[in-house]
């Protein structure tokens, strides 16, 4: 089985918190710190697209991401992602894209907080892309979602299916 191409884009997910000014910052990935902590023994080939809060993506950010996951070999894809804007992401993914199965996740909380959401996340993301068919998804809190039926619900923080 090929590996599964991990792109990373920041987002909560690899946030750091500067504890004298009380700042969120990015400053380098989780990811391989997260893979070793759940014990996996996937094979996985990680690579960093950029390190962004999801609100200040643009529009030239999105279409970098589609272009690196259409350049991918595999025809399995996770994306780390911000959760404010997912699901605009995972829109143009699937516009573009449709022989690959692309999960993308995050988390509502910084990992290096230690009460984080991501590693549930990042484990069940994993978990969903390799049973799933192609298509473009959003794992968070233990479900899998087609990317046009959810939506980030900000009272509860939480994702939320549009329709059941």
């Amino acid at each position: 089985m090929n590996p599964i191409k991990i792109f990373v884009t920041g987002g909560t997910f690899d946030k750091e918190y500067n504890e004298l000014n009380g700042e969120l910052y990015f400053k380098k990935t989780h990811l391989l710190e997260m893979l070793k902590l759940g014990r996996s023994q996937l094979k996985v080939d990680v690579e960093t697209i950029m390190m962004k809060d999801s609100l200040e993506m643009n529009p030239n950010d999105r279409n970098h991401i589609v272009s690196k996951c259409i350049e991918s070999s595999s025809n399995r894809i996770l994306i780390t992602h911000g959760t404010d804007t997912m699901v605009d992401t995972a829109k143009l993914l699937a516009e573009k894209i449709n022989a690959k199965a692309i999960v993308l996740t995050g988390a509502m909380i910084p990992y290096k907080f230690g009460s984080s959401d991501g590693l549930f996340n990042l484990g069940s993301a994993l978990s969903f892309l390799q049973i799933l068919p192609h298509g473009i998804y959003i794992a968070m809190n233990g479900n899998i979602f087609d990317w046009d039926n959810v939506k980030k619900n900000k009272e509860l923080g939480l994702f939320k299916p549009l329709k059941n």
